[in-house]
Formats: structure tokens, sequence, C-alpha cells
């Protein structure tokens, strides 16, 4: 299957989009805007129907796009060496997120994704698939998007003996908190967020903790190689009684963040609690929808990545970095 080759640099490389919601557009936009010469998208699919295009092929009308076809023949048909996934983390998208993910790699078609769900249910069998087909799984999109946090679990912190994370990977959760600080109500603050385009209309899983433990655990699991379906989560929500916890941090020079811990020492537990922190904590300086993921390192010293944009932009960008990154020699596996 021509999926299979090496990249070769004298042409660009095709690419299956998985999802055409405001994530993949921001992908499929920056491939065709700024790195047509190395990729193109081969092909798309959307909720129920799909196209094949060309290096320079327009976008037809989604009326003029065919029904939706089984993976494994749709890359076959692109010829495509990469699979980008920007579908949603729900229940109704995750037996074809598994799906999808899991005949690329066996098939040796890269994967980069930000879609989370089937990585925190299939983690072992996503990689037993990458070793099968001997091709590499990315996922920045789905650990912080624009925070390069996925990179530094896979290669920046090797060898130096991470023992543990402390991190504010939900940048809704940082956003709401400050301005509730600042008198907020819980139901405006997260308002103002969905209108900044920094939360979701669902905010669920960021108030409750889970995109936090998500981020966090899937982090772990490549750090530690624990499998992400069997690690416990302990998680404390943000709510109404946070108002009075916020307000009360501010009056104490501390600032409230909901922060995500794991550590080597205990071993598959993920905790997200709401903590009064000080200015000497390096998460006391996040501004607004703001992440960041402190990495500590007994013999090299904390290392802390703060930044990066929470937006469908920012996931978006995640996977044009995973995808440049996926172009030289062909490896394995999360770690390749």
């Amino acid at each position: 299957m021509p999926a299979t080759a090496t990249f070769e640099h004298s042409r660009p490389v095709p690419i299956l989009l998985s999802g055409f919601g405001p994530v993949g557009r921001e992908f499929f936009n920056r491939i065709r805007a700024h790195h047509h010469k190395d990729f193109y998208v081969a092909g798309i699919r959307g909720r129920t129907d799909e196209v094949v295009l060309g290096p320079d092929s327009d976008l037809p009308e989604r009326a003029h796009w065919n029904l939706l076809t089984p993976i494994a023949g749709f890359l076959q048909q692109t010829s495509a060496l990469i699979l980008v996934q920007a579908i949603p983390s729900s229940p109704e998208a995750h037996p074809r997120a598994v799906e999808e993910a899991t005949t690329a790699l066996r098939l040796g078609v890269d994967v980069a994704t930000a879609t989370k769900n089937h990585l925190l249910t299939h983690w072992r069998e996503l990689e037993s698939a990458a070793r099968a087909g001997g091709s590499r799984i990315r996922i920045s999109g789905a650990t912080g998007a624009a925070l390069p946090v996925a990179d530094l679990a896979r290669i920046g912190v090797n060898g130096l003996d991470c023992r543990a994370i402390r991190a504010c990977p939900n940048g809704t959760s940082t956003f709401v908190l400050d301005r509730m600080e600042q008198g907020m109500r819980l139901q405006d603050a997260v308002g103002e967020a969905q209108r900044l385009g920094i939360a979701e209309a669902d905010t669920s899983a960021d108030l409750s903790g889970s995109d936090a433990a998500t981020k966090a655990s899937l982090i772990a699991g490549m750090l530690w190689g624990w499998d992400v379906s069997k690690i416990r989560v302990t998680k404390e929500s943000i709510d109404e009684d946070s108002v009075r916890h916020a307000r009360t941090s501010a009056s104490t020079g501390q600032r409230l963040r909901a922060v995500a811990t794991a550590s080597v020492d205990q071993p598959l537990n993920v905790t997200v609690r709401l903590e009064a922190i000080g200015s000497t904590d390096p998460l006391f300086h996040l501004l607004g929808p703001e992440k960041a993921m402190t990495f500590h390192c007994p013999e090299a010293g904390d290392i802390t990545v703060q930044g990066g944009r929470s937006s469908p932009a920012g996931a978006g960008l995640a996977l044009v970095k995973d995808v440049l990154n996926l172009l030289p020699t062909r490896t394995s596996g999360f770690h390749g």
C-alpha cells in the first residue's frame, strides 16, 4: 500500500483529515496557506460525507461530497501517509476515532490527533497497532493545543528522571477562576469565555476538572509508560462555592487555580484540586486562558512551560506542528 512508503521531500505528502469542524478547518486552512509545499490534504472525512482532493484542488461545496466509506479504503484511495484526527471527543464519535486510528496505524499510516477519548480508552491498543505497522502517534492537539507539553514528555525530558508533573492544562478554568476573583459570577465568567472563543458551548469537562485530568493522564502515560485506560482520577470541580474561595485567595495575595498533579511515586493516580497558590508558584502568573505544566526533575531542576492559546486555532496549529514533525525518517509508536 502506498502509505507504507518513506516520505519523499520532492513532492508534498498526502494527508487524510478526519473531522471538518472548527479545529479541522483551522488545520486545513493553515496547511493550504503556509505548508502546501510539504503537505496537502488529499481527503476529508466529515460526519457523514467525504471528499478526495488533489494538491491544487478547490474545496467543493458539501453538496458535491460523497457518502462516507470505510476508512481503510479511503486511506488507500487518497494514498495518505498521515491521518489527522479533529473529530469531537464525544461518546458518539468514540467508535469512529478508535477504528480510524487503529486501522491507519496498522497500515503504516502515522496519526496526529486532537481527539482525546480514544487515547483514554485504547492507549495500549493504539500503541500495539503502531508497533505492528511501524507507524507513529502524535497527540499535541489532545494534551494542550499550542502548549508543547507532549513534545517535552516524549523527548524533552528524556534522561532527566522526571518524577512528577504539576499543571494548569485547562485554559477555560484558569480564565473563569481569574474572572471570579475579580468579582464576576460563575455563569457570567463562563459566558465571557465563550464569547471570546476560549470556551466551547459545553464547559462541563472544563469546570469539572475532567479535561485537566485527561491531559495530565496522557502526559503521565508518555512519561512513565502508564496504561492511560487504568489511571484513577480524583477531581474537584469549579462551582458557585469557588467564588468565595477565589475572592478569599485574592484578599490574601493568592490565586485560585485548578491544579492537576501526577507522580511516579503514586502510579496510575491523577488528581485535580482547587489550590490557593502564592506568587512564588509558576502557576500563579498565568494570565487569562494561558496553560502551564511543570516537570519536576530533582537533579535537573523543575522545568515549566507556559502559554498556548485555548482555541480552535491553537489546536489546529498543534496538529500542523505534529504533522511537520512527522516528516523525518519513520520510526514507531508514541515515542518514535
